[in-house]
């Protein structure tokens, strides 16, 4: 299964809550938060764009993790 990583821009529980909660809705549920590092990893048959557009809904700075 693919892995995707993202550098995602979370200052609070609540940021991260709302990024997980964002994966979850959207049925992505092998994924890894750090609210420490802020990083995303998602383990997901969907397409790399697919979750990076999951996760800017959340309104939060998302990039591809290089």
């Amino acid at each position: 299964m693919p892995e995707y990583k993202f550098d995602v821009t979370m200052t609070c529980s609540g940021c991260s809550g709302a990024v997980e909660r964002a994966l979850k809705k959207a049925g992505l549920l092998d994924h890894d938060i750090s609210l420490e590092t802020q990083k995303v990893v998602v383990r997901s048959e969907e397409s790399e764009d697919y979750v990076l557009g999951i996760i800017k809904k959340t309104g939060k700075a998302v990039q591809i993790s290089k």
